[in-house]
């Protein structure tokens, strides 16, 4: 049994994990819909609060809803620019009001989506796990420079601190034991944070100007309004965020040593629902399981969903004191670069210790494995080649583990039919005859 400081300690180091994600999604929409410093700090409070509501949920677990895996919720980067585009055409009043309407959609669909899962086998989710780890590699190495667009991107001082950090995680996990080691990424964080302090690279105006209470109030952005074509653009991302959730259960089953059954799965994507749901009421953001906390978990060896309890309450506790939450902002892109290589590589090896349980030497599962993580990878390095298509094929096909996930199920079911057919054909003269 975990104390209470350990438990502390360890829920700390996921939110640590996930807290650039988490804040960088209502910085990015802000930015871009030129919101005053008051709305940008109560839309980060919200996201956060929210984020750990979404993750409770989760993690409870009851007859209908929550998957009771060590999984953290965080707003799905998916949902960002059909979000800039509904506000911008319209209000924020709309984007929160389709928001919420298709929270409502994926409660509803969860136990259709479920049974879907049966297009999952062994291969598809090896080959879906490999490539969640593999496409969040570039955003791991873009952190290590400094951060995309950051004016000292690629910076000497940048890779160093990077260096630092992937150092100290891996000597803390070689040489210490225990709890101490199970901590080895925030402690890597802290030294790194501590050596980018000592360059003069740690700046704490932010935590100055930050408040120190906020409440998240229902309709900040006045009430809700709809429209049809906004409903179904949030829609067709949370269909998205739905499959690539499904990927991130699978991959903390492989992590935990645990099945993941159907029923996980749709109680899972129903809270996922009532989580969007919140999020379309507190004004913030659409939610998904997050990707970067599973290799924390494949890391620490740490399976406790009471770590993730605390994880949860942690963020409340963050979105309601803004003040807290800032001080959290000081590490250094690159420090969390360097954490983020050690996280997201193990996701991938994950993946690939999936895969080394399956027949390689066939074709058909060496087709499905290589084209699915080729194309996954491909999307996640060169989101941009698709810019020339409709918005509906560009949101799928420019998330990574959607496209990746999308090409393993088709080959699957196409080469699967194939080759059954091919058995099935095979008259009585051509099997080979004992002589």
């Amino acid at each position: 049994m975990l104390s209470k400081q350990k438990l502390f300690a360890l829920g700390f180091q996921h939110v640590m994990a996930m807290y650039a994600g988490a804040i960088a999604v209502p910085l990015i929409v802000g930015g871009a819909l030129h919101l005053t410093p008051a709305q940008m700090a109560y839309l980060v409070a919200a996201d956060l609060f929210t984020c750990g509501i979404a993750t409770l949920l989760q993690i409870m677990g009851t007859r209908f809803f929550g998957s009771r895996l060590p999984v953290i919720l965080g707003c799905t980067f998916t949902a960002v620019g059909p979000i800039i585009a509904i506000a911008s055409t319209s209000n924020l009043a709309t984007a929160y009001g389709a928001i919420i309407l298709s929270g409502i959609f994926v409660v509803l669909a969860a136990p259709l989506y479920g049974k879907l899962l049966r297009f999952f086998p062994t291969v598809v989710t090896g080959s879906v796990v490999t490539i969640i780890g593999l496409s969040l590699i570039p955003v791991a190495m873009n952190n290590v420079a400094g951060g995309q667009g950051s004016a000292d991107f690629g910076q000497p001082r940048n890779l160093l601190l990077a260096l630092v950090t992937l150092l100290v995680i891996l000597l803390v996990n070689r040489l210490a034991k225990g709890f101490l080691r199970s901590i080895s990424v925030l402690i890597g964080l802290f030294a790194g944070t501590v050596v980018a302090y000592a360059m003069g690279m740690v700046h704490f105006a932010p935590v100055a100007q930050a408040s120190w209470v906020s409440v998240a109030q229902p309709f900040y952005f006045g009430k809700p309004e709809f429209s049809i074509m906004a409903v179904c653009t949030m829609i067709i991302v949370n269909i998205v965020s739905m499959v690539e959730s499904t990927g991130v259960y699978l991959a903390v089953g492989k992590a935990i040593d645990q099945k993941v059954e159907q029923k996980q799965i749709v109680n899972g994507l129903r809270s996922e629902g009532l989580a969007i749901m919140l999020g379309g009421i507190f004004n913030a953001f659409p939610y998904t399981a997050f990707s970067q906390n599973v290799g924390l978990i494949s890391l620490t060896r740490v399976k406790s969903r009471n770590v993730i309890f605390a994880a949860g309450g942690i963020m409340v506790v963050l979105g309601l004191l803004p003040k807290l939450a800032a001080l959290t902002t000081v590490i250094p892109n690159a420090v969390l670069g360097g954490a983020m290589i050690v996280m997201f590589g193990s996701v991938a090896a994950s993946g690939m210790s999936i895969l080394s349980e399956v027949d390689l030497r066939k074709e058909s599962n060496l087709l499905i494995a290589a084209c699915s993580i080729a194309v996954g990878l491909g999307s996640a390095v060169l989101p941009q080649m698709f810019d020339q298509l409709p918005s509906f094929a560009k949101m799928l096909l420019q998330n990574g583990i959607v496209s990746g996930s999308i090409t393993a199920i088709v080959l699957n079911i196409v080469l699967t039919k194939k080759q059954a057919e091919s058995v099935k054909g095979v008259t009585v003269s051509e099997v080979p005859q004992k002589v």
